[in-house]
């Protein structure tokens, strides 16, 4: 069934080729003579998501990259089952080659976190350092199922927009609603039959995902990892424990750790303003603009 988007979404700056030519849609703030800083988000997120923290990171100086993941928001929709890491790395080396970036910044939260190590993990890409958000190799496998849980809530589509603001504030309950129902205009498409349906790719979470499938993987490149790191994690999130976090920087002893404690798993969403200054305040000492 057709799914069209919804009047008010914002078109992307421009798209670039994955691995499997298909479309990525991306946004790009400040100069791109400049640092750059690859903004991946999280499953079921859009690159929206990164808004706030990719204009702060220009007026700081850096040259900030958002994009939408395969079958997710504007970009394109592919086979299925072809939504493993590895098809996203693929994609990332993509759009690292087309736009001529050197040494990229990795900033991954949740899936855009696993994609990031383990684009690290294959030698994929030559990062000049990577911020986690909200993920590392040990994580709590209910918190991880609830995310895959609400992302299959509404296959069958909502009503209204009413119906899908209702969705998203049984997820995430710690964040006041809006009164405006106009900015969830970009997290759904319209069906023929007129009902609203979330933005991804029904295909991404049609199969049971194993959670905790990469985690030897992931502790691997941990243990390898030699560039600049930074952890942030979110003090209510139920994906990653404090627990998942001191293993984290045990297995990366000089990793730094940001917890951002009124935040849960959708921390840049939760509080901006705290999660987009550690970043800053980490980059800032770590890597420069030029």
């Amino acid at each position: 069934m057709k799914r069209t988007r919804l009047p008010g979404t914002p078109e992307p700056d421009r798209y670039v080729r994955g691995d499997q030519d298909n479309r990525i849609a991306i946004d790009e703030w400040g100069d791109s003579g400049h640092q750059a800083v690859i903004l991946l988000h999280g499953g079921g997120q859009t690159r929206h998501a990164w808004k706030g923290t990719g204009e702060v990171l220009a007026g700081a100086g850096y040259h900030s990259i958002s994009f939408d993941a395969r079958g997710h928001g504007d970009s394109d929709w592919v086979d299925n089952k072809e939504y493993e890491h590895g098809y996203m790395v693929g994609d990332l080396v993509h759009l690292i080659e087309e736009l001529g970036l050197r040494k990229p910044v990795l900033v991954g939260a949740s899936m855009g976190g696993m994609v990031s190590l383990a684009a690290l993990g294959e030698n994929a890409v030559d990062a000049a350092a990577l911020v986690l958000v909200d993920i590392a190799p040990t994580i709590e496998v209910e918190g991880a199922h609830r995310v895959l849980d609400f992302m299959r809530q509404g296959a069958q589509g909502f009503d209204s927009l009413e119906e899908v603001a209702d969705a998203i504030a049984g997820y995430q309950p710690q964040r006041t609603r809006p009164r405006s129902l106009d900015g969830l205009a970009k997290n759904v498409r319209q069906g023929e039959d007129g009902r609203y349906y979330w933005h991804w790719d029904p295909e991404y979470i049609s199969e049971k995902r194993e959670v905790g499938r990469y985690q030897e993987g992931f502790r691997e490149v941990a243990r390898n990892l030699s560039i600049p790191a930074l952890l942030v994690r979110g003090g209510l999130s139920d994906v990653l424990s404090e627990e998942g976090a001191q293993d984290f920087l045990e297995l990366c002893p000089h990793a730094e750790y940001a917890n951002v404690t009124e935040a849960a798993h959708m921390v840049a969403g939760d509080r901006n303003d705290i999660f987009t200054a550690a970043v800053v305040d980490f980059l800032s000492r770590k890597i420069s603009t030029e």
